[in-house]
Order: C-alpha cells, then sequence, then structure tokens
C-alpha cells in the first residue's frame, strides 16, 4: 500500500460521506469518511425512505444478517416519515453496553465505509474523534468488517487505537480506557466491546489497517511514537487555522482583541524534528493551494491533508441549499471564519463560519432551547455514589451545575454541535413545537483555494479539488 499524496480531510456528521470519500479515492487519492455519529446518519437516511436504496443494498452485505433485519424493521420508513425531520432517535451510548446499539453501530460504519469501497480498488479511511469515546469500539470493528484501509484518530491523544486495531482485526475483546471527570488518581473506568459477545463465535477474516493520528505539535508527535500501544503508519500534522476542532494553544490561554485564541512560536511546527521521528507525515490546515503542496513535499512530508474546499464540492454531504447559500457568501467576499474558544462542548477551540441562520448567529443561538438529546459529546464524571453520571455544557447551565458541572464565563457559550451538525446535512432534528434545529458551518481560517475554484464553476466535483491541487507536479 503507499502513502497517498492528498488525504481529503473527514468533515463534519455527514460532510465527508461515502460519496465524497469514494470520489476521492476513485481519482488515486486517500478519500476519508467522517465516522462521527454514524448510527444516527444510518437511522435518519432509513425515515427518510433511502433514496436511492444505498443503505438497504450495503445492509444487504452486512455479515450478520438477523441484525441488519431487525435495524430495517425498526427504522426503514418506505417512502420516507409523513413529518419531515421528526425522527425517532437512536439510544444514547452509555458506559453500559447495550447490544441493539453496539449492533447498529457497527451496520453503520460498516455501511459507511462498504459504499465507499463498493465496485472500486483505491483507498479509504475513517476519521474518528478521540474526544467522543462511548462509540469507538463498535465503529472501529464496523469499519474493519468493511475492509477500512485507514483509520486516523483525531481531537485527542489516541494512544490506545493501535492496540485496540490489533485486537479486533482478530476479532477479540477489547478495552477502552475512558475520561472520566472527579475520579481518583489510580482509578480507571473502560468501555468494552466483544465482537463474538455480540455476533457468534463465526466471525469474518479481517485485516489490520494502518493507523494516522492527528497531532498538533512537535511534543504530540513524539509521544505518539514512543508511547503508542502499538506502531503508528503515520502522522497527520493539523496547524490551527485547519476547520472543526483545533488544538488549543500551548501555554495559558490567551485571548486577541476579538475573542480568538492567540497562537505562538510554542505551536509551531518543525519539520525537521518531524522527520527524526521516522514515519511519513503529512500536512494539514490551508495547505489547499499547489504551491503549498510543493512546499510540504520539499520539507519532508509524504503530502498533505486537504479539508475545506471538499467541504464545498458536488459530492459532499452539505445540504444542498445551505452549500449554496455558503458558496454565495464566500464568492461576495462576505465569509468570515472564527475561532471560538467556546462553541464546542468538548472545551477544544472551535472553527466557524459566521452565516445567516444558523447558530453563528446571537439571536439564533439564543432562541433554542438548551438541551442535550443526542449526547455524543456528554462528558462523563463520578457521582458521589460511585456510578458514572454524564453532563454536557451545551445542555440547560443549571442542569450542567447540578451534576456538579464547573460553570464558567465560556459556559453560555457551548452550543450544541451534535443536533448542529445534522442540521448542517439536512436532517435536523425537529420537536413537537415545531422548532427545527439550525446548522452550523465550519471551514478553515483561509478560502483563498475555495475562491480560486468558484471563479472558474460553483458547481465543480472532487476531482475538480485534486485536478487543482495537483496540477503543478
Amino acid at each position: 500500500m503507499n502513502n497517498p499524496l492528498l488525504i481529503q480531510g473527514g468533515m463534519g456528521i455527514g460532510v465527508s460521506n461515502w460519496r465524497l470519500a469514494r470520489a476521492v479515492s476513485s481519482a488515486g487519492q486517500l478519500g476519508v469518511i467522517s465516522g462521527t455519529s454514524l448510527d444516527g446518519v444510518l437511522v435518519r437516511r432509513l425515515q427518510d425512505g433511502d433514496p436511492g436504496g444505498h443503505m438497504r443494498r450495503a445492509l444487504a452485505s452486512f455479515p450478520f444478517r438477523d441484525a441488519a433485519r431487525h435495524i430495517l424493521e425498526r427504522y426503514f420508513v418506505p417512502g420516507g416519515i409523513k413529518r419531515k425531520h421528526h425522527y425517532a432517535r437512536s439510544p444514547i451510548f452509555t458506559i453500559k453496553n447495550n447490544d441493539s446499539l453496539n449492533a447498529l453501530n457497527v451496520a453503520a460504519n460498516f455501511s459507511e465505509t462498504w459504499l465507499a469501497k463498493e465496485g472500486q480498488a483505491g483507498f479509504v479511511g475513517i476519521n474518528y474523534l478521540e474526544k467522543l469515546q462511548l462509540p469507538n469500539l463498535s465503529s472501529l470493528y464496523g469499519a474493519l468488517l468493511a475492509g477500512i484501509d485507514y483509520v486516523i484518530v483525531g481531537a485527542g491523544i489516541p494512544l490506545e487505537i493501535p492496540g485496540i486495531l490489533k485486537k479486533l482485526a482478530k476479532n477479540l475483546p477489547a478495552n477502552l480506557r475512558l475520561t472520566v471527570e472527579n475520579t481518583e488518581k489510580n482509578e480507571s473506568f473502560f468501555s468494552h466491546f466483544d465482537p463474538s459477545s455480540l455476533f457468534g463465535k463465526k466471525l469474518p477474516s479481517l485485516k489490520l489497517p494502518k493507523f494516522l493520528p492527528i497531532v498538533s505539535s512537535n511534543l504530540l508527535a513524539s509521544l505518539m511514537t514512543k508511547k503508542a500501544t502499538g506502531p503508528i503508519d503515520g502522522l497527520i500534522i493539523e496547524g490551527h487555522v485547519a476547520g472543526g476542532h483545533n488544538a488549543p494553544p500551548r501555554g495559558k490561554m490567551v485571548l486577541d482583541e476579538s475573542g480568538e485564541p492567540v497562537y505562538g512560536s510554542r505551536d509551531q511546527i518543525n519539520t525537521e524534528k518531524l522527520k527524526e521521528l521516522g514515519v511519513p507525515f503529512w500536512m494539514a490546515g490551508s495547505y489547499g493551494e499547489p504551491e503549498q503542496l510543493e512546499s510540504a513535499l520539499a520539507s519532508g512530508a509524504a503530502g498533505i491533508q486537504v479539508g475545506s474546499p471538499f467541504a464545498l464540492c458536488r459530492e459532499s454531504g452539505i445540504f444542498p441549499e445551505l452549500k449554496k447559500r455558503i458558496i454565495e457568501t464566500v464568492m461576495r467576499g462576505k465569509s468570515h471564519v472564527c475561532t471560538d474558544p467556546n462553541a464546542s462542548p468538548t472545551g477544544f477551540p472551535f472553527k466557524v463560519m459566521r452565516l445567516i441562520d444558523t447558530i453563528s448567529e446571537k439571536s439564533i443561538f439564543e432562541s433554542r432551547k438548551r438541551i442535550c438529546n443526542l449526547g455524543y459529546l456528554r462528558q462523563l464524571y463520578k457521582k458521589e455514589d460511585g456510578s458514572i453520571g454524564y453532563r454536557c455544557p451545551a445542555e440547560k447551565t443549571e442542569v450542567f451545575e447540578n451534576k456538579d458541572g464547573v460553570v464558567n464565563e465560556g459556559t453560555p457559550g457551548k452550543r450544541c454541535l451534535c443536533n448542529a451538525l445534522f442540521a448542517t446535512v439536512g436532517m435536523p432534528t425537529e420537536y413537537d413545537d415545531g422548532y427545527t434545529e439550525k446548522a452550523i458551518v465550519t471551514f478553515g481560517s483561509r478560502l483563498d483555494i475555495v475562491r480560486k475554484l468558484l471563479k472558474k464553476k460553483t458547481d465543480f466535483s472532487a476531482r475538480d479539488v485534486i485536478n487543482y491541487i495537483l496540477k503543478g507536479l
């Protein structure tokens, strides 16, 4: 397996969908699926009637037929639900294993991977968030079942993933140490996943994919190569101008006059030290120009990772009407992306594009009832009785505080990214009172490549993006 020159970023919930990953992979580069919340993506697509029959086609190839049949019986609605976006939701992940939820999540990750790889020989990767821990074991197993080629993990320090992949590739039980607040120094909690307990003893042979963690500093790059539970196959080095979640600045958080984090010399990457680690690396974060690819290669990188231009291409999952509004805003030169230190419940800074009728607008955000009903980004904490509780700083402040959450000046600004990102891809939650969740849009800070592509044509493909970036080689 040769190293790719270009890695397409794994974006959002359903932005980097199977169609986008398939298009990039078919063009000879590494297409990447977003593995975030795929259980919810699958059940909403099925309730929308599964246009084109793609989910049902993938589930027909799922090796565990009873599980696939149960999912279809529970969630598939021929022709789509009558009340638009009034979805029945999948259960919320907890530390206690839920067999039906685990099977659903395995099938969802299998389906997205299977569709991206269907009928073509290119390599496909899947991107997970280390911060989103509870679904990760069953998610990984589902991707392995479909023959995923690369696993990419960011938004944290995924030291345990290489060892977990080795176990799951052998169909063995695996554990993942969980981040639980209020615990004692030597106290640990784990999530557990056992393929044979869930699906029986007759399990298919699986291959071990390559593993690429996303890191933001030389320190973390060195830590991953030395302390991970198994060898890593490369590093994606992501700067703070990239879209989505960013690593916080090293040292004390300092904000500029506009309220954005200030990054300094300690956050800069030394590529000479990266080369000393002896593994290939890819540069990410506004590396979408041909000249930047050449610069990255000259510095010793194996290539680059690019996200934002692919987010606006024809194959991405952003809802068409929203994509059109984003394109119009960018073309008018009115787009503004800020690094919001408070928007994400994870505590990581998050890139937000200011756009009318999204929760980037203060009035739109404040009109939303603060509720945590999807739970992907919840914090785990130990209660006084020793049991595990769940809280989210984006829920009602008094509810969060009653769960021993620490409320600070940033807490009122926390956005429900789970619901907002589903809305971004046209699958918002609608409530009985008629309120429908609003989208959030995230891009990298620098949109020069997007503007250049849009000047040529407003309806461009993933292959157009690739051809533009590689034109100088």
